[in-house]
């Protein structure tokens, strides 16, 4: 044999022993102990996850893998909806494809060589019955190339053993749908609280959507993000002609109702809480496993405490407080409340009651509604006020007009806010205003420092959910969504001197050697709002004198030691709110109906607050009282209670107010004005006035603005100066046009009543001064032409209604003898 033949036989044996060693490798690495598919479901029996209260009480048992609420159903008694829906969204081709998407896999190659792991999705149904039910649990949860491709060939194989209908029914019987439940039978009396044979197409698109992230899109805890999941699911099933775009639409809108089977759990929202957080911490596939130790931040005293106390509330609300005759018709027609307890200086979760009953369907009782995206009313005013104290533009002795004011919306139309009580107060400083929560004050607050910096704030207190750029002005009166969790965090830091709260569930996990497999980290962070400030507003919602303008005397608020609160009421009474807390406790409490539906004249004080009242006596008993600690660089000044400037000699409004260092006024009240008096004629006295005529008295001056407020008031103001004179005025300043029109409302649109004398319908026409101008006559014009004239206010005439476009303003004549002119008013009346 040549030489060149012994070389190529030597390559030749080389190159196989090459293939054949690689060949081996790869089988050891990939196939030697591929499971076999007689091992089906072997996996899935796993010790149970132990759910602890802080002082060791038992919870809950939470079953592992394949030990939660699990009902096997033929495939045939499957709503088609159901069945449709799921392979719309996990796995479009599967009765054409061979188990396995060969684009996913190419894919995940791609990823691994790039990116060093597996980091795309392109599971089919099969492969996740071969993940989920084949695999062991230690692989299931590996993010390995390995892992992938052992699945992909176990998938192939699953094809060529099972049906596509056998491996359906195995995906709709095993998978997890959240909630403790496996299978769509278990998911169905989970969410629904019904067999799944009863379920529609609504409720059978949002099953559907659960299984790729259960806790996610669980609709008891993120109700919005189930929805908008459902929304994707239908979506893909008109894509794929399951459905119509109708079909489709009409179930997007459908009103679900959520109800759960009962079964032992104590603190049953607060434990689901806890699962769907150590999904997203510590994985599915961990959880599964089961054997773990959940330590919580739980008191189960409280949380008992809390849940007694909300159904005897409830209860007293549907017999009206014992006065029947005071009820509305039907009744106060509230169903439900909520309430989560935190510790200020920890953010640990003491309570949480997302409902008086989680199994009861009349309530929607399984919902979270400490979760739950809801209208927070005057709950979320604090924040608008610490946001202006914050940049030194306001203190709490900023006096604010509290006089009727129209403000144009994007879309033109005019919006007018008005307080509870429909009243106007005229000046009111920022601390009265806050604390008896005066809607057009805050409104105004808000214009004043713009929207973007309240808004900055809320975030950096937590609360991210009010960045809808359709929210105008009326965010600050709760016109946006915003979690109860979240909105307690935030008024957390007030209680604690301006520290981000991060609310916390879980203090510890252990594995069931006790090895700790995750501890948690600080809950309470970075200082994100000034201790001064904070302090600022609890000293506002802690007093009792500055809320009796609206909540009277010896009100539900007031507990037997300092603590400070707010209510809040949503338009219509859809949910009232309150939330409060002492230095060492800050609990809120949600009322209202699950499903949105009004309740009947129930506020934040008649609703929300009786609860919170009683709950923080309850808690509080027997623990030592705390005052509030004042930080350093607050002083505290006298000042005029109508101006919030320094009180002149004259001024019989005194008040003390706090004021961080370096915003405290300077300026001397000018509003209490002491003026000579002819006793005989009741003008003001001159020169040649015999002396005996002559009184004086003190009078209070409203700047111009106010003065229509003023006379409506019957305060008593100063008779007109001499010709020549010049007129007695309070400070002048600010950016107002000289003249400012106070009716009608710019863009208004009014419509006539054919059924009414026309000579009856009218609107009022009318103008002021600007802040410090002195207007000797004044003009109101319509379209043009003058309306009517005047020498002194009020300045306003009632004009009859006519058909047209319609353009009014204002001209006036000053001190100096100069014309001046408001900007104009465009309305528009029908017929």
């Amino acid at each position: 044999m040549s030489i060149r033949l012994r070389r190529l036989g030597i390559a030749l044996a080389l190159f196989l022993l090459l293939i054949g060693g690689a060949g081996a490798g790869v089988y050891f690495w990939l196939l030697a102990d591929l499971p076999s598919l007689d091992h089906l479901g072997r996996n899935l029996v796993a010790p149970s996850n132990k759910v602890y209260d802080r002082y060791g009480r038992l919870l809950f048992e939470m079953p592992a893998a394949g030990g939660g609420s699990h009902t096997p159903v033929p495939l045939e008694e499957i709503p088609l909806a159901l069945r449709q829906a799921t392979i719309a969204v996990e796995d479009a081709s599967f009765y054409q494809n061979p188990g396995v998407d060969f684009w996913g896999i190419l894919r995940a190659l791609w990823i691994n060589l790039t990116q060093g792991g597996i980091r795309a999705g392109g599971s089919t149904i099969t492969q996740q019955v071969v993940r989920n039910l084949v695999l062991s649990p230690a692989e299931r949860s590996e993010q390995t190339l390995r892992r992938k491709l052992r699945e992909a060939i176990l998938a192939w194989q699953m094809t060529q053993r099972y049906s596509k209908d056998e491996i359906l029914e195995i995906y709709l019987n095993e998978t997890y749908y959240g909630n403790m439940a496996y299978g769509v039978e278990a998911a169905a009396r989970a969410y629904f609280g019904k067999s799944m044979a009863d379920l529609d197409l609504a409720e059978c698109a949002l099953l559907a959507g659960l299984p790729q992230a259960p806790a996610r899109y669980n609709p008891l805890e993120h109700l919005e993000a189930a929805r908008a999941r459902q929304a994707v699911v239908l979506d893909l099933m008109v894509r794929h002609g399951y459905i119509s775009a109708e079909e489709a639409r009409l179930a997007k809108e459908e009103r679900l109702h959520f109800a759960a089977a009962p079964f032992p759990i104590r603190a049953p929202h607060f434990v689901m809480y806890v699962r769907n957080f150590l999904e997203e911490t510590l994985g599915l596939e961990r959880l599964e496993q089961g054997g773990l130790n959940i330590y919580t931040t739980l008191d189960l005293d409280m949380n008992e405490t809390a849940r007694d106390l909300v159904r005897y509330r409830l209860a007293r609300l549907a017999e009206c407080n014992g006065q029947r005759e005071l009820c509305p018709p039907g009744g106060h027609n509230v169903r439900n409340a909520a309430l989560v307890a935190l510790d200020p200086s920890t953010g640990e979760i003491l309570a949480m009651l997302g409902s008086p009953d989680y199994f009861s369907a009349r309530i929607d009782g399984a919902v979270n509604a400490t979760t739950a995206l809801r209208q927070p009313g005057s709950a979320i005013k604090p924040i608008t006020y610490a946001a202006a104290f914050e940049g030194g533009k306001m203190t709490p002795a900023t006096v604010v007009y509290d006089l009727r004011t129209a403000y144009v919306t994007e879309r033109g139309i005019p919006y007018v806010p008005f307080n509870y009580d429909l009243r106007f107060r005229g000046p009111v400083r920022l601390r009265e205003a806050l604390a008896s929560s005066y809607n057009l004050v805050a409104i105004k607050v808000l214009d004043t420092i713009g929207m973007e910096t309240m808004l900055n704030l809320a975030r950096r207190l937590g609360i991210n959910t009010l960045d809808d750029p359709g929210l105008g002005l009326a965010v600050t009166l709760g016109d946006g969504e915003v979690r109860l969790l979240d909105l307690t965090a935030a008024y957390a830091a007030f209680a604690n001197g301006g520290r981000r709260v991060y609310p916390l569930a879980v203090r510890r996990v252990e594995d069931a050697s006790g090895n700790v497999l995750w501890s948690a980290p600080p809950a309470v962070g970075e200082r994100v709002l000034d201790e001064r400030v904070a302090y600022l507003i609890t000293d506002i919602l802690s007093d009792d004198l500055a809320r009796i303008p609206t909540f009277g005397e010896g009100s539900v608020l007031q507990l037997s030691r300092p603590a400070a609160v707010k209510t809040g009421t949503t338009y219509d009474f859809h949910d009232n709110w309150t939330v409060g807390y002492t230095p060492d406790l800050v609990v809120g409490v949600w009322a209202g109906n699950a499903d949105g539906e009004p309740m009947h004249q129930v506020t934040g004080v008649s609703g929300a607050a009786p609860i919170w009242h009683d709950f923080m006596e309850t808690v509080l008993r027997g623990r030592p009282v705390q005052e509030f600690r004042r930080p350093a660089g607050l002083v505290e000044v006298e000042v005029c209670a109508l101006s919030g400037l320094l009180p002149n000699p004259d001024c019989p409004h005194r008040v003390r107010e706090l004021f961080l260092a370096g915003t405290e006024p300077h300026e001397t009240c000018p509003m209490h004005q002491r003026i000579a008096i002819d006793r005989a004629t009741g003008l003001r006295a001159t020169p040649d006035t015999p002396p005996e005529r002559v009184v004086e008295r003190v009078y209070t001056v409203f700047p111009p603005e106010a003065q229509d407020w003023a006379a409506e008031q019957g305060i008593p103001q100063p008779p007109p100066a001499p010709a020549g004179e010049g007129q007695l005025l309070a400070w002048s300043g600010g950016k107002e046009p000289p003249l400012v029109m106070t009716g009608p409302d710019q863009g208004a649109t009014y419509r006539l009543d054919r059924s009414l004398p026309r000579s009856s319908q009218r609107i009022r026409v009318g103008a002021r001064p600007g802040t410090g101008a002195t207007l000797l006559e004044v003009t109101l014009m319509l379209d043009g032409r003058p309306l009517a004239r005047f020498q002194k206010p009020p300045y306003q005439v009632y004009w009859p209604l006519e058909p047209g476009p319609h353009t009014f303003w204002a001209e006036g004549r000053n001190e100096h003898g100069e014309t001046v002119r408001s900007p104009e008013v465009h309305i528009w009346v029908t017929e």
